[in-house]
């Protein structure tokens, strides 16, 4: 008996039927592929972007809509705590696993996180990633490298960066791990 497959990209499911066209079976296959995971990067720097660009144009209540929207939708908060550790945070705030916490980080102004001014709110414009290594396995996928962000004055800053990717319940890919941190410099 042959079997053919229509795999559905996007959500990760699959539609078998048998060569006679009897019942259908759905499989769902919740493994994130190496495009996936850069997509899901490029989409994050883009948002990032369109936050400050938002900021810039709108206000800062427009930037803090937008990023709302985005942890909402890139970020695994309504699966549970997100190991959260932005770059610019220090003691006792210094972990942001909750969603509240990381958007006083992206756009500041909650009086719960006063050292925060608001990462996305800086004027970027361009955002790339470079992976040193990224680790396919199953329903996660987790990167290391560097990202560098260029602002609106052309000053480039690049970060040393790990992600873990989780493909939910729903076949959408959420962050459930984003380590953040400047490079060691010596003096």
């Amino acid at each position: 008996m042959h079997l053919i497959a229509i795999a559905m990209a996007v959500t990760g499911t699959a539609l078998l039927l048998t060569a006679g066209g009897a019942a259908a079976v759905e499989v769902h296959n919740g493994s994130i592929s190496q495009d996936e995971v850069l997509k899901m990067q490029k989409n994050w720097g883009d948002a990032l972007v369109a936050i400050s660009k938002e900021h810039e144009e709108k206000g800062p209540e427009a930037a803090r809509v937008m990023a709302a929207d985005v942890i909402d939708s890139a970020y695994g908060y309504r699966l549970g705590p997100v190991l959260f550790k932005p770059t610019l945070t220090q003691e006792p705030q210094t972990f942001r696993t909750d969603r509240e916490g990381a958007l006083a980080y992206f756009v500041g102004q909650n009086a719960k996180y006063p050292a925060d001014t608001g990462f996305a709110l800086k004027g970027w414009r361009e955002v790339e990633v470079q992976n040193a290594a990224i680790l396919l396995d199953g329903e996660y996928a987790t990167t290391l490298g560097k990202v560098s962000f260029t602002d609106k004055d052309g000053k480039v800053t690049t970060v040393d960066k790990s992600w873990t990717f989780k493909k939910d319940d729903a076949g959408v890919i959420r962050i459930v791990q984003h380590h953040s941190s400047l490079p060691y410099q010596t003096k």
